[in-house]
C-alpha cells in the first residue's frame, strides 16, 4: 500500500474477494522524515500515514517493511550507473522487477502469503498480462519486465476499472485519500530535477556537443548524464542550426563524452536490438509479429521480432523517434486487441532508416 488511492482500492477489493489481506507499505528512503512536495515523490512518512489510515478503514493488519538498502542498490544505483553509461533507464521497471515482485514477494511467500497485490493499472488472468481498461493509466509497460513465474503470484485488482471510478469507489468506502493527487516524476527525486540529482552523484565529466553530420564542435557540456536521445531543451547551445530548425540529441558516446545533435529526421529508427529478454511465458520461436512500445506513454509501432538467446532483434514497419539505449522495448501481441504482453528487453542499439534500407 503506497498511500495512494489505487493501492487502497486494490486492498479493499482483495478483502471483498474473501482473501486474507495484510497491508504492507515499503520504506524505500534512507531519509524517511522527508515529506512529499505536492504530488512529487512517494513512499514518504506522509504516505505511510495515509496507507495506515486506509488499512484501518478496511480493518486489515498493516506493516511497514524497510527495503531502503535493497532499493538503493537495485534501483537508485542502477539508475545512476545507466545514465553515466549514456543510457536512459526506467526506474519503475527496475523497482517492479527487483523490489515489488522479487524482494517483497520473497519475504511475503516466506511468511506464508500466496500473492502480492498492487494498485497497478493492468489486467491479469490465467497468467496472461494485458493492458488496463483505462488506456491513459495503463501500466502494463512497466510490468513487462516480469516473468511468468512472478505474474503467477501477482494480483492487479484495479486494472479493469477507469481511474475516475476508482476515486468514486474510494470515496464511497470512506477512504480519505479518494482525492489525493497522483504522484509523478521519479519517486526518489521529489524535486523533479533529475540532472541535479545525477550530477551530485556522478560529478563533472566534460565533453563536446557536436553536429551529427559534420562532426563540428558546437559547445561543451558537464556530462552525458544530462542528456537523452530525442532531447530538445537544455542543450546549452548558443546559436541555432544553420537552417533555423530545432536541434535534438541524436546520439551519446559515454566513452568519449560526445553528445551528437541534429535535425528531427535523424531521430527515425527502423530496427532495435534489445538485451536481457524477459518473457511472460515461453520465449517465442522464429520471427513473430508484434507491437513494440519503447516508452511508458507512447512510442508504439507494429514490428516483426526474433529472439536469439540473450538478445531480441526488432524490425519496425514504421519508424519510431527518440529511441534511447537503456529504455525498455515491451512487446505485445498484435491481434486481436493488441493488449497482451509477450515480454520485454532493454534497448542496446537502434538503427536509422539508412541502415534499415
Amino acid at each position: 500500500m503506497s498511500g495512494g488511492v489505487d493501492s487502497a482500492v486494490a486492498a479493499a477489493r482483495a478483502v471483498d474477494a474473501g482473501h486474507d489481506v495484510v497491508g504492507v507499505h515499503l520504506a524505500l528512503s534512507s531519509a524517511p522524515g522527508a515529506l512529499r512536495t505536492g504530488s512529487r515523490g512517494c513512499c514518504s512518512r506522509e504516505d505511510a500515514g495515509d496507507a495506515q489510515r486506509a488499512a484501518d478503514v478496511l480493518g486489515i493488519p498493516f506493516y511497514v517493511w524497510d527495503f531502503a538498502e535493497r532499493f538503493r542498490e537495485d534501483v537508485i544505483d542502477d539508475f545512476v550507473a545507466a545514465y553515466a553509461a549514456g543510457e536512459t533507464p526506467n526506474p519503475c521497471l527496475r523497482c517492479n522487477e527487483k523490489i515489488k515482485f522479487a524482494a517483497v514477494a520473497e519475504r511475503a511467500f516466506a511468511l506464508g502469503f500466496d500473492a502480492v497485490a498492487t494498485g497497478h493499472y493492468a489486467r491479469l488472468k490465467g497468467g496472461v498480462l494485458r493492458r488496463a481498461v483505462d488506456a491513459d493509466k495503463d501500466q502494463s509497460y512497466v510490468l513487462g519486465v516480469l516473468t511468468g513465474a512472478q505474474l503467477g503470484r501477482a494480483m492487479f485488482p484495479v486494472g479493469d476499472t477507469p481511474k475516475p471510478q476508482i476515486r468514486e469507489e474510494a470515496a464511497s468506502r470512506g477512504l480519505a485519500l479518494a482525492d489525493k493527487p497522483d504522484s509523478h516524476d521519479i519517486c526518489f527525486i521529489p524535486t523533479g530535477d533529475t540532472r541535479a540529482f545525477l550530477g551530485a552523484r556522478i560529478g563533472v565529466r566534460p565533453g563536446a556537443l557536436v553536429d551529427a553530420e559534420s562532426g563540428a564542435e558546437l559547445g561543451r557540456h558537464d556530462g552525458v548524464h544530462g542528456f537523452t536521445v530525442g532531447q530538445r531543451k537544455g542543450l546549452g547551445l548558443e546559436r541555432p542550426a544553420s537552417d533555423g530548425r530545432p536541434r535534438y540529441v541524436t546520439g551519446i558516446d559515454p566513452d568519449t563524452g560526445t553528445v551528437s545533435v541534429g535535425g528531427a529526421e535523424q531521430l527515425d529508427v527502423w530496427s532495435i536490438s534489445a538485451r536481457e529478454p524477459r518473457w511472460t511465458g515461453a520465449a517465442p520461436e522464429g520471427r513473430f509479429e508484434c507491437v513494440v512500445q519503447v516508452r511508458a506513454h507512447g512510442g508504439l509501432a507494429r514490428a516483426e521480432a526474433e529472439a536469439d538467446g540473450d538478445a531480441i532483434r526488432i524490425d519496425l514497419s514504421e519508424p519510431l523517434t527518440g529511441v534511447a539505449r537503456g529504455q525498455a522495448a515491451v512487446l505485445y501481441q498484435p491481434d486481436p486487441a493488441g493488449d497482451i504482453v509477450l515480454g520485454s528487453g532493454t534497448i542496446s542499439a537502434a538503427a536509422p532508416a539508412a541502415v534499415h534500407r
